[in-house]
């Protein structure tokens, strides 16, 4: 090439679209538009596809409060021959839009290839297939899967990925499953697809399956992480949501605000205060709005952590408060048996005007039944039926008779069972076989336990429970009955399991289990444990075993508790006057709730203990239950 021949130039882009029309560009209301609307029908630029297009665009996919469907639709009715770019506009805020039928965008799109002869590309399957998926249409997806591979676009990567999607969120995981395989290969590190079939497994709860192909990915998004954490979260694998979640900060990938709300409820379940500490801080170090959702998740957090204190700190530092908010807070201080505040913060709700919701009064209820407070608790039950006019559920029925059950007034409880609108269920009678084992009525308990195992005949709790009241009254020939048929229907009684998080780390303990770390020093505390109480004059509770044996076995049964066992080793674990923290997945026993309470006063240590009802915060020989549990 000639030296003095000027080098050819590379044309410059396109203009885009909107900056064609300046009157356009320039709207920011939907009245607004209607005014440019009025003005392109005068000058008879309404004729321009281009320009009818983008009037569309823009009231077809603004942001709310901009968008207007109704008004896009009479728009694209009134438009002259619409091409294919006002086709997909139209069709993806049908299917995108919650407030449209998915269904309306299925029949645009048959519209567009039938009565017009439009033909599409590769922006207008996948807002078809979004249509189908949010209508549960997988007849209607193979076949725009056939059009797909039609007009060739069967390797491209954002089409693919929605049909992926489609046949997953329609539950084909199969299909979904030899798509994904078969096109893995010719698209590369697909992270977006590989996203969609985690969430496509973790759906179906093969847990297996997405935590193989999420350690395959040779790159993750934040999002494959979130999809993870999430799945193991909601399905309860909360140790292994919490060690996934430790794993993507070795890993030096940076949580969002999904990852922090998608963790926190693994994190309350474990009662790892910690960690939940860490969550926190590091939401206001990298300015993660702390808004409702993720305000309530802290909420949470922090009560079924053990600390309502922080808990409240944390509601009252929001900046603004909804109904959920709200709610999180009383059920902590329910939670933690502080009655009297849960019920100061629902009046106080209800004064602000936020509307209570069914949620609000289960909560409050509870915290009337941990305290005892049968007039206040009927008082508000009356309230949401009444004042507020809502249908009571199971739930509140339950909260009442647990109520009623604890105050001792068993007739009354057993009389609002048998009078429900509903049907029964195995929560409310456990509640009432609890409070009969608890007040020694063992006429009621019978009924109930009976009523019990023709509900759920392979549930552990209605067969214990009958044994330790027949055991109660030395009555061995009942209690060899009820093993006796334990044992013919291969029962088995659910193990007390407790859990102690230090220096960051979950040490889980079973009830006489010896398998554990330092199981030496641990029975060797335990020894200690009992010889200091006898010298208080302690005897353990015998009735609390489940078998009838000697003197001696009842006192060795009764301290290898699994409580009891967490709580040695968190002695022999942490400085003196640290703060033991204990969570147990069953009720508390008796004779742990007066070991403990003695222990605090022995050792100088404030224990928490959170059972599967509520918390105990035991601290020099007391409980802040008051012993009404």
């Amino acid at each position: 090439m000639n030296p003095t021949t000027p080098k050819p130039t590379t044309p410059p882009p396109p203009p885009h679209p909107s900056t064609l029309f300046p009157d356009l560009k320039q709207c920011k209301t939907i009245q607004h538009l209607k005014q440019v609307h009025a003005k392109m029908i005068k000058t008879g630029l309404i004729h321009d596809p281009l320009a009818s297009a983008e009037l569309l665009r823009f009231a077809a996919l603004s942001p709310p409060p901009h968008r207007d469907l109704a008004y896009a639709r009479r728009l694209f009715c009134h438009t002259d021959q619409p091409n294919c770019f006002s086709y997909n506009t139209l069709i993806r805020a049908l299917s995108e839009n919650d407030e449209s039928d998915p269904i309306e965008a299925m029949v645009l799109f048959t519209q567009m290839g039938i009565s017009e002869s439009v033909e599409p590309n590769r922006f207008t399957f996948p807002s078809v297939l979004k249509a189908c998926a949010r209508a549960g249409r997988v007849k209607e997806g193979k076949q725009v899967h056939g059009l797909v591979v039609k007009y060739g676009l069967e390797c491209d990567g954002f089409v693919v990925c929605n049909l992926v999607r489609m046949y997953v969120v329609c539950q084909e995981l199969e299909c979904a499953r030899v798509l994904f395989n078969g096109k893995r290969w010719e698209l590369g590190n697909n992270v977006v697809m590989q996203n969609v079939m985690i969430d496509g497994y973790v759906g179906i709860g093969d847990f297996q399956a997405a935590r193989q192909l999420f350690d395959s990915m040779p790159e993750r998004s934040v999002v494959s992480w979130n999809s993870m954490i999430s799945g193991y979260a909601q399905n309860g694998l909360c140790k292994e949501a919490i060690e996934l979640f430790r794993y993507m900060q070795m890993a030096e990938e940076h949580p969002n605000y999904v990852t922090l709300v998608s963790v926190l409820p693994a994190i309350s379940r474990l009662g790892t205060l910690e960690l939940g500490k860490w969550v926190h801080l590091y939401a206001e170090k990298n300015k993660i709005g702390i808004d409702g959702v993720l305000g309530s998740a802290l909420i949470d957090m922090y009560s079924k952590c053990g600390n309502i204190e922080k808990a409240l700190h944390v509601f009252d530092r929001l900046p603004q408060r909804n109904v959920i908010t709200w709610n999180a807070t009383i059920s902590g201080l329910a939670m933690h048996g502080q009655a009297k505040d849960a019920l100061d913060h629902f009046w106080r709700m209800e004064r602000l005007g936020v509307k209570p919701t069914d949620v609000t009064y289960i909560a409050v209820l509870s915290a009337c039944s941990h305290a005892g407070l049968v007039h206040e608790g009927r008082l508000i039950f009356d309230h949401m039926v009444r004042v507020v006019g809502l249908e009571p559920r199971i739930e509140h029925y339950g909260c009442m008779v647990d109520l009623l059950g604890r105050a001792g007034l068993l007739e009354e409880a057993e009389k609002l069972i048998l009078e429900m609108p509903m049907k029964l269920d195995d929560v409310i009678l456990k509640a009432l076989l609890g409070a009969c084992k608890k007040h020694g009525n063992f006429q009621i308990g019978k009924r109930i336990a009976r009523l019990l195992m023709e509900m759920v005949p392979h549930d552990s709790g209605a067969y214990v429970a009958l044994s330790n009241m027949y055991a109660s009254l030395a009555n061995w020939e009942g209690v060899s009955e009820v093993r006796m048929r334990m044992k013919e229907m291969d029962i088995r009684k659910d193990p007390g399991c407790s859990w102690i998080e230090l220096h960051g780390t979950i040490h889980e303990f079973f009830a006489e289990d010896e398998s554990y770390r330092k199981s030496e020093e641990i029975r060797s505390m335990l020894e200690e444990m009992s010889r200091q109480l006898s010298l208080l004059g302690y005897e353990p509770d015998a009735l609390q075993v489940f078998l009838k044996m000697d003197d001696e076995g009842k006192e060795g049964a009764s301290y290898y508790h699994s409580e009891k066992i967490a709580v040695a080793f968190g002695l022999i674990s942490t400085s003196p006057q640290t703060p033991l923290h204990v969570v147990k997945n069953l009720r508390i026993c008796n004779d742990c709730h007066s070991s403990i309470k003695l222990i605090s006063k022995v050792y100088n240590r404030k224990i928490v203990v959170r059972d599967r009802k509520r918390f105990h915060h035991f601290e020099n020989g007391a409980c802040s239950c008051m012993d009404f549990w």
